[in-house]
């Protein structure tokens, strides 16, 4: 009897969760006209349909229902699109109805109720933030500024190499490549270097965050679902805050009491200013533009490391696999950088114009191997989008890794061939850029949500990239091995998709080491 009882239960919650999804989906217009949709069932819609990683779910999906589908998660009408054509329609025809971005209770949590950039809403804000990023915070000459902490960094990431290649001990290259993108950020954006403790708490706290925020909850989908809180999510959330909090609160007291002194002493006052410096400007200026909360500043620097530490190293670890799995794209790489730059120098990145087959192979690593498979975007208004009806409060998720596998938009799509990015025999650069005019090549996004800072990840990732190719030889078993393993390129959990198995390799030094030496010139 109890289970009769219990099934009927189940069965109301479905009812009424599947007519209020109805009812929302024809709530500006009767007669809607909705992509195709697979079986959904009780409750979780079509939860049951996705695997632990939802880009490759939706592209087995969108095979059979096509490149524009309409899921139901829960009671929330989700759009997925895998079309250069509607992702096109979505990120510039009809751009203004898709300005927003889905906010999950992670998202809320961790963004300080959506005080940040990434996730904020579209509005006065969001435009002042982007604004500021452009003018002040990633423009070319602060880029420029910058470029001796880049510099450093790079040359004590690969000093840190030669050492492990001169005791002829491996290196977890995912580990050091995100100790280094971390220090970069880091530095720039508080003029602090974080010690080893400091630098391994903040990657624990940065890769949790990338694999909580790429989960699907349930509870973000299903009120009832929240209240249980079936996958334990809710906990994590909560307690990873209370630790981002921490670490980012005792940054900024840090800078405010240096303000502090420097105002009373003026001891100091040449210091260059880094990010934080900037936003407390903003915060203390009664006649600023936008008046910034506290929260928005921590909302913002939190924003600065997710979205430029793991994005960068996890792109240029699955670089380096791929350039390891193809030798012969390997010698290509160092035969440029041979001729252009020769042995008796490292890499610049003034040098990275000239190196035009180092800029393919990060373009083919972005194409293959995107940080952020899926585009996230909010209808803000009712929109047809080929042919079919988008209601508002739709999520979307354009899958630019399915599109990047479509044999329609790409030959040969699953082999990696920088060559497709080369310039044509009429010289000029590739046609196809990364920075989201191409729809079939969307790595940043495209459109007012696109990264801003698309300009330093390129300049952090072509030179890195190109520097451990010039001086280091790369075997995976061990020092003196054939280096004929392959390594394996299976993806791992999160919404900034990662090796499953991280790459540990013996780097073999091929260039006098002391070109490497930590040295500002």
């Amino acid at each position: 009897m109890e289970d009769i009882q219990y099934y009927a239960i189940l069965f109301l919650v479905w009812l009424v969760s599947t007519l209020v999804a109805r009812a929302i989906l024809s709530k500006t217009r009767p007669n809607l006209r909705l992509p195709p949709s697979p079986l959904a069932l009780p409750i979780i819609g079509h939860f049951y349909l996705l695997g632990p990683f939802p880009h490759q779910s939706f592209h087995k999906l969108s095979i059979r229902y096509g490149p524009l589908m309409l899921l139901r998660l829960g009671s929330v009408p989700t759009v997925i699109v895998s079309s250069v054509e509607a992702a096109k329609e979505i990120l510039k025809t009809h751009e203004t109805a898709f300005t927003d971005r889905p906010s999950t209770s992670a998202i809320r949590l961790l963004s300080y109720d959506t005080s940040g950039f990434i996730f904020g809403p579209y509005g006065p804000y969001w435009k002042f933030m982007k604004k500021l990023c452009m003018s002040e915070l990633l423009n070319g000459r602060t880029l420029d500024l910058m470029l001796p902490i880049r510099r450093l960094e790079l040359r004590r990431f690969l000093q840190l190499l030669a050492e492990r290649s001169e005791a002829g001990k491996t290196a977890d290259m995912g580990a050091e490549l995100m100790a280094l993108t971390n220090s970069v950020i880091s530095t720039m954006a508080m003029r602090k270097r974080c010690s080893t403790t400091e630098g391994d708490e903040v990657h624990e706290s940065l890769s949790e965050l990338a694999e909580l925020v790429g989960r699907f909850n349930l509870g973000d989908f299903n009120a009832f679902c929240k209240k249980l809180d079936l996958q334990g999510l809710e906990k994590r959330f909560k307690d990873l805050h209370r630790r981002l909090d921490r670490l980012i609160e005792g940054v900024l007291k840090e800078h405010l009491e240096e303000r502090r002194v420097r105002r009373e002493t003026g001891v100091g006052r040449d210091f260059a200013k880094d990010f934080i410096d900037i936003l407390l400007d903003i915060s203390e200026d009664e006649k600023a533009e936008m008046q910034l909360t506290r929260e928005n500043i921590k909302a913002f620097v939190l924003d600065v490391f997710s979205a430029g530490t793991d994005t960068s190293s996890v792109t240029m670890e699955w670089t380096l696999a791929e350039l390891i799995n193809n030798p012969t794209i390997f010698k290509k790489a160092r035969e440029e950088i041979d001729a252009v730059v020769g042995k008796d120098r490292l890499v610049e990145e003034s040098d990275i114009p000239n190196l035009p087959y180092i800029q393919a192979i990060i373009k083919e690593a972005l194409r293959l191997h995107p940080p952020g498979p899926l585009v996230p975007r909010k209808s803000v208004d009712y929109c047809k989008v080929s042919g079919y009806d988008i209601p508002p409060d739709a999520h979307v998720y354009i899958n630019i890794w399915s599109i990047a596998r479509n044999p329609d938009y790409w030959e040969d799509p699953l082999e990696f061939r920088p060559e497709r990015f080369m310039p044509s025999d009429k010289g000029g650069s590739s046609p196809i850029d990364v920075r989201g005019q191409h729809y079939h090549l969307l790595p940043f996004g495209s459109g007012r949500r696109a990264c801003p800072g698309i300009t330093l990840a390129m300049q952090v990732m072509q030179t890195t990239v190109a520097a451990m190719v010039q001086a280091f030889d790369w075997k995976i078993s061990s020092k003196d091995g054939g280096g004929n393993e392959r390594v394996d390129m299976t993806e791992g959990v999160g919404i900034i998709v990662p090796m499953a198995k991280p790459l540990v390799c013996f780097p073999i030094a091929r260039i006098n080491p002391s070109l490497m030496h930590p040295t500002l010139e």
